[in-house]
């Protein structure tokens, strides 16, 4: 499937997967300095990319895990959802929750993106649900490992 993007700025990367069998594409930091995130603090980074998602489609964007376990860098809002209407820059927003300074570089891979189809749903009121096992239980139900 071809995904049409937009190139908004020079310094824009295509998105690209790390390995062969990788799921998602890694976006990068179209700034033209480094960018220090203060511990506790946030930055929101332009990627200088536009997608023209399919219809039926959506491009979910997560941290990637490196800067996240070694770091404590994670996505600003957790998972971020672009809607196959928008066309707008995609920007990312990062988080610092180390204790250290966290520097991104012109370039340097920030986030990851990846495609999925989305089922065009309709919902039901509906006064009763069919029973299962689980039923109603809650956080923590199903065991601990």
């Amino acid at each position: 499937m071809e995904i049409r993007i937009q190139r908004l700025s020079p310094l824009a990367r295509l998105p690209r997967r790390g390995s062969d069998g990788a799921a998602a594409y890694d976006l990068s930091a179209a700034t033209d300095h480094p960018v220090i995130i203060s511990p506790g603090a946030n930055a929101l980074f332009p990627t200088g990319l536009a997608v023209e998602l399919p219809k039926g489609h959506a491009a979910l964007i997560f941290s990637r895990s490196g800067q996240g376990i070694l770091h404590q860098v994670s996505l600003s809002n957790s998972v971020g959802v672009i809607d196959s209407d928008y066309r707008g820059e995609i920007k990312i927003g990062l988080i610092n929750h180390g204790d250290e300074p966290y520097t991104v570089l012109p370039g340097d891979r920030v986030a990851q993106m990846l495609i999925i189809n989305v089922p065009e749903l309709t919902f039901v009121d509906s006064p009763i649900l069919s029973t299962t096992d689980r039923a109603q239980s809650g956080f923590g139900s199903t065991g601990n490992r």
